[in-house]
């Protein structure tokens, strides 16, 4: 990560504990899921790229103590993929070796061709994650959308997955990805959106609202895009009036700041990255013309 995240992040390693106690204890942020109710907290782990490792112990120690540290402080949702190379292997291993399957809202997607293939890919995922169900599982990119979406139904419809939804991660797929929603009933959408990059505020999101689906946002740093724009800027007045102590907590209370929004996924491969996301789903979130000073701020660097 860029120096700007690793300092902050040795800073926050000096708080004194009782300090530290005290935050953790303060409960999440929560958000409906439109079609059911259910009340998710408002950050999540996303494990593109971080979890990608080989599924060795060394190499899963770490993430390890990030997930455990994410469910003791209130953390639920962790989103995943079988294109994300070794990530559900290494998920898999964590869920197993920690015992909590039950305290995750588990999440992953689909990118076969073919009803055949889909079911053979949903199988696979179970066995890599070591699992017999699924919370959510979403069609990755809009791959074969409509087929897609009907063997997810069959499944949710035989109480294997909970919830079905759609993801795409860059702007060229939006206007696709409005015309699916516009069309279809889904419990999710999985989009990009950053301060930085707010296309999909201006009609995906609030066509989200209006139709009752829950909005998982992915890249919420812009794959560290913002970390390099910042980079040995000082945070600005509103961060403070906010309760922001870092850079990340700026982006993500942005991100939340908008109403619609059920969940970000940051990726979040270490314990001191997770204390530090989740202070964003904490406490006061920006409002209009907090977030206008926000986005002005960030369009000037």
């Amino acid at each position: 990560m860029p120096v700007s995240r690793r300092a902050v992040i040795a800073a926050a390693a000096l708080a004194p504990l009782a300090r530290r106690a005290a935050f953790a204890a303060e409960p999440l942020i929560r958000r409906p899921i439109p079609s059911s109710g259910e009340m998710l907290p408002a950050i999540g782990i996303g494990t593109s790229r971080r979890y990608e490792v080989e599924p060795t112990p060394d190499r899963i120690a770490p993430l390890k103590e990030a997930v455990q540290t994410f469910v003791s402080f209130g953390g639920t949702v962790i989103d995943t993929a079988p294109s994300y190379g070794t990530a559900e292997d290494v998920l898999g291993a964590i869920l197993a070796e920690t015992g909590l399957r039950q305290k995750i809202f588990l999440a992953s997607k689909v990118d076969s061709t073919g009803r055949d293939e889909t079911l053979k890919e949903f199988e696979r995922s179970l066995k890599r994650l070591k699992v017999e169900t699924l919370d959510l599982v979403a069609v990755h990119n809009l791959i074969d959308v409509t087929d897609n979406l009907a063997v997810l139904r069959d499944l949710k419809a035989a109480k294997r997955i909970r919830y079905v939804g759609v993801t795409i991660w860059r702007d060229n797929q939006l206007d696709a990805l409005e015309a699916v929603m516009k069309r279809e009933s889904l419990d999710f959408i999985q989009v990009n959106y950053a301060i930085d990059n707010r296309a999909a505020a201006e009609r995906v999101i609030p066509l989200a609202a209006e139709r009752g689906m829950a909005v998982m946002t992915n890249v919420p740093f812009g794959r560290d895009r913002l970390f390099k724009a910042v980079q040995g800027k000082e945070l600005p007045p509103v961060a403070k009036d906010l309760g922001c102590t870092s850079w990340p907590q700026v982006f993500l209370k942005y991100v939340l700041g908008n109403p619609a929004v059920t969940c970000p996924i940051p990726g979040m491969a270490k314990a001191a990255y997770v204390e530090d996301n989740l202070a964003a789903a904490r406490g006061k979130l920006p409002d209009a013309a907090q977030r206008k000073q926000m986005e002005a701020f960030i369009d000037a660097v």
